[in-house]
Formats: structure tokens, sequence, C-alpha cells
């Protein structure tokens, strides 16, 4: 089994020197009193017989975060596989040189029932903040299976 495709965009830019990233903190009440490996680099699945994957990178990226990919240079950071049985994902991102404010995201939301098996749908946003790490603190904060795309970032800095 193939798994799922998910595409994304990890925003980079230079503060004092030191390269930092933009991630978010995924919402919903799985992820509310967690931190250390709670946040994810603005991404989604997508179909890849209907969308290419660099469209959907952007696509998602404005999905979660309600705003556009910064202009420049989309640079290719690969695939990286993780995850195990069905819930195996094949994701794919590309490196922006950009800035932007995080406090101006606006999220997506998505609904599921909560709680659980009371019948009940709850509406929650697809992140619940944005923020900028240096690639330490992002490497703890990062779910593991998306950490190598800092490793490939930071090789492409050098």
């Amino acid at each position: 089994m193939a798994g799922k495709f998910s595409a994304g965009i990890l925003l980079f830019r230079r503060n004092s020197g030191d390269v930092e990233v933009l991630i978010g903190h995924m919402g919903g009440p799985f992820w509310a009193r967690k931190d250390a490996g709670a946040w994810s680099i603005p991404k989604g699945e997508y179909e890849p017989e209907h969308e290419s994957a660099e469209m959907a990178a952007a696509r998602e990226f404005l999905e979660e975060l309600g705003l556009p990919v910064p202009e420049g240079e989309r640079v290719p950071l690969g695939e990286v596989r993780y995850g195990s049985g069905k819930s195996t994902k094949n994701l794919t991102v590309w490196a922006v040189a950009g800035d932007l404010d995080p406090s101006s995201v606006v999220p997506g939301t998505f609904e599921m029932e909560w709680p659980p098996k009371s019948g009940r749908l709850a509406t929650f946003p697809e992140i619940d903040r944005a923020a900028w790490f240096d690639l330490p603190t992002a490497r703890e904060k990062l779910s593991t299976g998306q950490r190598p795309y800092l490793d490939r970032l930071a090789e492409h800095l050098t």
C-alpha cells in the first residue's frame, strides 16, 4: 500500500544569523496539552492523480495559515515516508525564504466528533498557533517524521 500523500511548505528566515522556521501547533483536543512533537510543517493531503505535490503544498499552506506562500524560490527538500500500516504518509516539502507575522495567521478548521462517542460534531482550528523557532528548538517541537526536513534545510543553506 502506497499510503497517503502530503505536501507542505517550510518557511524559513535568518534572524541575527540564526536560521528560524515557521511551524504550527496542531489544533484539536488531542494536541491541546502537548508541546514536544505536537508541531507541524504547514502541510496537507492530496491525490497525485488530481494535483501536483507542489500545487498541493501551496494550497495547504494557504488553507492551514490563511495566508499565501510568500514569493520566492521553492527549494525542493524531497520526500520522507513515515508512519506505519494504514497511517503511512509520503510527505514532500519545499523550503521558501520569507517572513510573515504569526499573529496574522487565520487557520482553517476541521470537524470531528467531540467528545468521543457523543454524536456531536465540534469545529477545531487545523493549527491553534504558529511560531518561529531556531532549528534546535524546532527539532524538539516537530513530529518525529518531519524532523529530517530541518537537516535538509540546514544542508541546503551551508
